[in-house]
């Protein structure tokens, strides 16, 4: 091995705890689990790609104790024993590993941090450069000018610079760091109460650990106390946090070299645990397939296994070869015409500056009509000695016919954001037939965060260019069409390829199953064009009544601090968790009534809430936060979101987010403005409508509680909804016993936390603590609840056996909701699945079915001369600016398809009001 190749050093341990836990579960046919194997060897695969010309070695722990076990018989005696999901992934790690022909090193006695750390000084006495792969932090102590750390799944590079600008101290620092703060993951005890601010101004202050303890009589307060009281832990904890950088290695820095992997060991291996992708990517030649494709027959079958595999024979998905190309003549963009008139389906991906969806513009565009080829047209570039581009609007001109002919068939990534695009170039974009962002989220919606780049790693096992990281971060960071073009075509072609490839596979995998597609294909493509509508139509704020609305605010906030310092008797920070603390527990001293992870006593809010039902003080602090959140996420922001030009605001509706398949509201979130007080009525005051016009709100009645009847079939529950009566006073008649006029407020209110609770699987537990009564209490209610609706418990286990048997439930529509903790070895995990397994039904139900109304109501207006438009969605309410001429028509209509969305065994009910502002509405 030469000085001048860079040594990585990946810290296989952090990696694989990374994977285990960053990563959805995945289980093969024999029910093994292989998502920790395949997020770690995707992970090494990457760095081998990404740094062809260095060596690279794999460190991996021990089993058993090591030498600070010896030291200090604590250490790391809070942390959990290993899941044996993930302890039974290690040797398949290993035995991968070995066979891509990478050394692997695992020495007894010791950790891979120590390994990493000899082999790092090693290498540095030898002039040679060294990168450290891992997420730990202790590793910053091994910075230098040849030791660098990078964190692979944010792309953090730490050296000398970047461990002071992270951490404020210098590399040679961090284990006084460690040593001050502790590390409760390790259980390094540290000084009690000094956290990250303290350590450093202590470090800044005397350079080292040695130099606080002589100084430690100059260090006042409780925390110079707690200093002093603790010097020998101090010590004790610099001692753990301190990588040994001498381990017995008996291995030559020369051996850490690559060798040449061994095909037939890695296609038994990727056989055994079902990496079809990686099997078929392995050169043919020499490989004895026959024992391996038998012993794994019907691997495959997506009935037998909850992570989605699909056999993927039937369609080809890796070219023989690539070709991507730039296009800057004349000609060459009429080659891309000619294909254009060619062909009856492209893939489409659009490069853009970074703005509101009203006002970005195209950087560049990039087509695709084979596999393996591509074309980017760049038009927008601008930086110093950029090439000559073809002209924009002569580009779009000509594209114009191609992109708005309906007949011909696209697949894009991200439907939506495309239409903006194009519309702020006055192009209407049609034909989108396969939309690779909303596919991979109706297969599995919590398979993976539905990036174009984790779809193409979870389905296609590649790893493409991610355009952030030519960006660059911070003041640094520049603009898209700053990029070189150079740069940035073999990333946008590479995606218009990807996007093709992934139109290919998906679509075959929704094609697999049932209903699928047609789900896919009639509510979450069709809904695309309905948000882009609704938010290029957005919505009136009087941003006046807002601001007016802060100024008071902040006046009863001004109010709210007095009145506490008032009562804890001194000033402090009414944010600050800290000080709360030392002002409830140590001076009013407060009953604990829990404590957090690391052991303080808690300031939560449901702690709050609890103390508040008899303590003056933290009741003030919980109205102080609820107005300081109203303040600053409502009231003082949405004025600045409305835009200049059209004088409303248009948020970002997503469909991708949520597991159950609810739509979600970004930029800003208008699902979440509290309304059940009055300040939180007020800031909904301040949406409001054009002169001339109304606003009409409708909403689902109880829909969840409509599904769950009809799902569970209850005779009870069918009755009451079919003879339109107050299900929760009907309830509370039920379980306690009494005619329904006699139902007191008291019961009814009963009735419906049982109501409620029971669909988003509450347990005895949880409905004691909402309604203020014992758990036996709460679990008689519970039990008379089931005794007089017998299907609604039926129901409920039915589906934690189905749950548990397939790995997944679904809607009424056929929407799969995955669940990938439903088989987890942590009991907590499991239940809290088998909870989601009962509520996922009727939220994903009702999620489809407001979706069904959305498209019905769209394609109804846009069909007709009514002078109204649909301009949020906020759960199970649609809100409509209406002319006042139009409102009757708009209303009836507007009920009508909400309640003809769906089929159920009881009636869907819709609640419509008006008013000139939404609270008025609502």
């Amino acid at each position: 091995m030469t000085t001048s190749k860079q040594l990585i050093l990946v810290d296989g341990s952090s990696y694989l705890f990374r994977a285990f836990h960053a990563l959805p579960p995945l289980v093969n046919s024999k029910a093994q689990p292989t998502g920790a194997v395949k997020g770690v060897i995707n992970m090494i695969r990457s760095l081998i790609k990404k740094y062809p010309d260095s060596n690279i070695a794999i460190v991996f722990d021990a089993k058993g104790k090591t030498f600070r076990n010896e030291v200090y018989a604590d250490y790391k005696a809070n942390r959990p024993p290993m899941p044996d999901e993930l302890r039974s992934q290690i040797e398949p790690i290993h035995q991968i590993i070995r066979a891509m022909g990478l050394p692997l090193l695992i020495i007894p006695g010791v950790e891979a941090d120590d390994v990493i750390g000899t082999i790092a000084v090693m290498a540095s006495e030898k002039g040679m450069d060294t990168l450290i792969s891992t997420g730990d932090k202790d590793l910053a102590q091994l910075v230098n000018p040849h030791v660098t750390l990078i964190n692979t799944m944010n792309n953090e590079i730490l050296d000398i610079e970047g461990v002071i600008n992270k951490f404020g101290i210098a590399p040679h620092q961090i284990i006084d760091y460690l040593a001050l703060m502790g590390d409760k993951s390790d259980n390094i005890p540290g000084v009690p109460s000094v956290g990250p601010k303290t350590a450093v101004k202590w470090l800044l202050a005397y350079d080292n650990m040695q130099g606080v303890i002589d100084n430690a009589e100059q260090i006042k307060g409780k925390v110079g106390e707690r200093l002093r009281e603790n010097i020998d832990l101090l010590r004790l904890s610099y001692n753990l946090a301190t990588i040994k950088l001498d381990v017995d290695i008996e291995v030559e820095l020369a051996a850490l070299v690559m060798s040449e992997e061994d095909p037939q060991a890695l296609y038994d291996l990727y056989s055994e645990l079902e990496f079809k992708t990686w099997m078929n990517n392995l050169p043919v030649a020499n490989i004895n397939t026959a024992s391996a494709t038998a012993n794994n027959a019907g691997a495959f079958d997506s009935a037998n296994t909850t992570a989605l595999e699909i056999p993927q024979d039937s369609v080809k998905l890796v070219p023989d070869s690539l070709h991507y190309h730039s296009v800057l003549s004349e000609q060459d963009f009429s080659n891309v015409l000619t294909a254009l008139h060619k062909s009856t389906h492209f893939s489409l991906s659009v490069e853009s500056q970074e703005s509101h969806f009203l006002h970005s513009t195209i950087t560049g565009i990039a087509f695709s009509f084979q596999l393996g080829e591509a074309y980017y047209i760049p038009l927008n570039h601008k930086y110093e000695d950029c090439p000559e581009q073809l002209s924009i609007d002569s580009v779009l001109k000509r594209l114009k016919p191609f992109l708005e002919n309906a007949s011909l068939a696209k697949s894009c990534f991200d439907q939506k954001q495309l239409l903006h695009l194009f519309s702020n170039y006055g192009i209407t974009l049609r034909g989108i037939k396969f939309d690779v962002l909303t596919a991979s989220y109706v297969l599995n919606s919590v398979a993976v965060k539905h990036k174009l780049e984790k779809i193409c790693q979870y389905y296609l096992d590649e790893t493409i260019d991610d355009i952030s990281e030519l960006l660059g971060k911070g003041k640094k960071k520049i603009g898209i069409n700053q990029l070189q073009i150079e740069q940035l075509s073999p990333v946008a072609t590479q995606k218009a390829d990807f996007i093709f490839r992934l139109d290919l596979l998906l679509k075959q995998k929704l094609s697999s199953s049932d209903n699928l597609f047609a789900f896919y294909k009639y509510y979450e493509l069709a809904l695309s064009p309905v948000l882009f509508n609704m938010e290029r139509n957005g919505i009136i704020v009087d941003s006046d009544a807002l601001n007016s609305h802060s100024a008071e605010l902040a006046i009863s906030l001004k109010q709210l601090e007095e009145q506490a310092y008032e009562l804890a008797g001194e000033e402090f920070n009414l944010a600050s968790p800290k000080q709360l603390q030392a002002i409830f527990y140590e001076k009013l001293e407060l009953p604990i009534l829990k404590k957090t992870k690391t052991g303080q006593p808690s300031t939560a809010e449901p702690i709050l809430q609890e103390l508040a039902l008899n303590y003056e003080l933290p009741k003030l602090i919980l109205n102080y936060r609820s107005l300081s959140k109203l303040k600053s996420t409502y009231t003082d922001k949405l004025p600045l979101d409305v835009d200049s030009v059209t004088g409303r605001i248009h948020s970002n509706f997503q469909q991708a987010i949520a597991a159950t398949g609810r739509l979600s509201s970004t930029d800003p979130n208008l699902q979440n403005i509290p309304i059940r007080t009055a300040q939180g009525r007020r800031v909904r005051q301040a949406f409001i409508c054009r002169p001339g016009y109304k606003l009409l709100a409708a909403d689902y009645s109880q829909v969840e509680l409509r599904i769950m009847a009809h799902l569970s079939q209850d005779p009870g529950l069918l009755t009451a909804f079919a003879e339109a009566k107050d299900v929760h006073r009907a309830t509370a008649a039920d379980v306690f016993s009494v005619a329904e006029e006699d139902v007191t407020t008291s019961q009814r209110r009963s009735a419906k936390a049982i109501n409620f609770g029971l669909i988003y699987g509450m347990s005895a537990f949880g409905l004691a603590k909402q309604l203020g009564i014992s758990r036996q209490e709460a679990q008689q209610y519970v039990d008379l609840y089931f005794e007089k609706y017998p299907g609604v418990l039926k129901y409920m286990d039915e589906t934690k056996v189905l749950a548990d048997e397939l790995g997944y439930v679904e809607t009424l529509f056929g929407r799969r909701l995955y669940l990938p903790d439903i088989h987890a070895g942590n009991g907590m995990l499991r239940k809290a699945a088998q909870r989601t397994a009962i509520n996922a039904p009727m939220q994903g139900t009702a999620a489809d079915i407001i979706k069904q109304a959305m498209i019905d109501i769209d394609h109804w207006l846009t069909s007709t001369d009514l002078d109204a438009k649909m301009v949020l969605q906020v759960h199970d309410e649609l809100v409509f600016e209406v002319k006042q001429e139009d409102l009757a028509l708009l209303q009836q209509g507007v009920e009508f398809r909400m309640i003809s969305a769906a089929s159920l065994d009881v009636p869907l009910v819709v609640d419509t009001g008006v008013g000139d502002n939404w609270d008025e509405a609502h």
